[in-house]
């Protein structure tokens, strides 16, 4: 599997962003949970929101619990993270994730990993 992350960009605090991630490479897309994870810098890398494959079960990091929301559209391929009520401290490179473990996606083993989006919230 291969995930392309696209989204980020330089945004107020306050404002919305959606991050997307397409994954491709020939496995079926539908029995992998997807997630994200993102990266501060000067920080270690941490947990953001994951969702099991049939969509049905999702997971917050309590620091974005109740402003981010992840989805999948498995006809498209694609998970998305919506941001909203962006901080400052939301700044970060955001991952996008594939495993078939819950585990694997909280707890950053996932198998595949995308190239990063960069988030820039300003103040």
């Amino acid at each position: 599997v291969q995930l392309q992350a696209s989204g980020g960009g330089l945004v107020q605090a306050g404002d919305p962003l959606r991050l997307s991630c397409i994954a491709s490479g020939g496995r079926t897309f539908s029995t992998y949970g997807m997630g994200w994870f993102r990266q501060a810098p000067g920080k270690e890398r941490e947990f953001v929101a994951a969702i099991s494959a049939s969509g049905g079960i999702t997971y917050y990091a309590d620091s974005v619990k109740g402003r981010f929301t992840i989805s999948r559209d498995t006809a498209k391929n694609t998970v998305y993270l919506q941001l909203n009520s962006l901080k400052p401290e939301d700044t970060a490179v955001y991952y996008c994730t594939a495993d078939k473990s819950h585990y694997n996606l909280g707890h950053g083993l996932a198998v595949y990993w995308g190239q990063g989006t960069l988030v820039t919230v300003s103040s």
